[in-house]
């Protein structure tokens, strides 16, 4: 979420003009997203623009303070379509109960929420908007769906984890795709326009090198997390050296024991400590038994999805977590 995007919001709200809802900004609104749901269409961002007021200024100027404080927080938007199911919505047998109120109001609107279950809405939800709420941001969203009259939407204010695919093959094309769907940014690097196409990888930035030793042209933070994945391992060394000497978050590769043992001679041989060779995940991913590219893909994503977790989260809301979920 871009911070002049928010600005313009609030100093269009101030001025009494309907703010713009960019798509780069939410995406939750986009054709991509909305396909084959009935009730948001890219139409519903202008919708909800045309009804907020001054009163919901607090929701962005909060949400500017999130992202300059780097919190996981979100902007959401309840989208009503039929006030009367809305507000009249019940409890059903196999969920907690909420109360006898349904929503608050037959009304859409926009709200921020974080991570520390801090709301702010321009109205007063009810029990039930605030379970909603909540849930469309922190956890799985499985509950947007679950009283007919409304739903509900949200995008992130903090930037996504960038995963870096060292190498365009066949893995790395299915690992694209699922990364991506599952919220990280994604950027594959190869040498060859070969396989390094918008065919192979259609959302994924992609970068082409003269040779893989043009990567030490390329910048990565230490928070990125890098996926070595090479065409036939032949540039496994060079990957691996790249995203140490980035001392990255995570360094994870694809390949069996005897490639990897030489793999790790040569990177000894290029200055690599034996402390640094032990922070690369090998084999790459959660085991399970993957073998195909796709396989392999699930089993990749899934680890990065809980490096993330892991990452984003203490020890404390973790064992919270999976004792919620009956997981002790």
């Amino acid at each position: 979420m871009h911070k002049e995007t928010v600005r313009r919001i609030i100093s269009d709200l101030n001025a009494g003009r309907p703010p713009q809802f960019p798509l780069d900004d939410f995406p939750c609104f986009s054709a991509e997203a909305t396909e084959g749901n009935p009730h948001i269409t890219p139409a519903s961002a202008s919708v909800i623009a045309q009804s907020l007021t001054v009163a919901d200024i607090p929701v962005f100027e909060r949400a500017l303070l999130a992202i300059d404080a780097a919190e996981q927080a979100w902007i959401g938007f309840k989208i009503v379509f039929d006030a009367t199911e809305a507000t009249r919505n019940k409890d059903n047998a196999v969920t907690r109960e909420y109360g006898a109120q349904g929503s608050a109001d037959g009304q859409s609107g926009v709200f921020f929420c974080n991570e520390a279950r801090e709301i702010v809405f321009s109205r007063t939800p009810s029990p039930r908007d605030v379970f909603q709420m909540k849930d469309v941001t922190r956890g799985p969203s499985m509950h947007t769906e679950q009283f007919p009259g409304l739903t509900w939407c949200s995008v992130a204010l903090f930037a996504p984890v960038q995963v870096w695919l060292i190498g365009a093959s066949d893995v790395a094309a299915e690992v694209a795709t699922l990364a991506g769907h599952v919220g990280f940014s994604v950027t594959v690097i190869d040498d060859d326009a070969t396989y390094l196409n918008a065919d192979r990888f259609p959302q994924a930035r992609r970068l082409l090198l003269e040779n893989f030793d043009d990567l030490a042209n390329l910048s990565a933070a230490p928070k990125d997390y890098v996926c070595v994945l090479t065409r036939g391992h032949m540039h496994d060394p060079e990957g691996c050296l790249w995203a140490q000497r980035a001392n990255v978050h995570y360094t994870g590769m694809m390949g069996c024991a005897g490639k990897n043992s030489r793999v790790a001679d040569l990177c000894r041989q290029a200055g690599m400590t034996e402390a640094q060779w032990e922070r690369i995940k090998r084999p790459i991913g959660l085991k399970f038994g993957a073998k195909t590219p796709a396989e392999l893909a699930i089993a990749i994503v899934a680890e990065l999805v809980d490096v993330r977790y892991r990452e984003r989260y203490s020890e404390q809301e973790i064992r919270q977590h999976e004792s919620d979920l009956g997981r002790n």
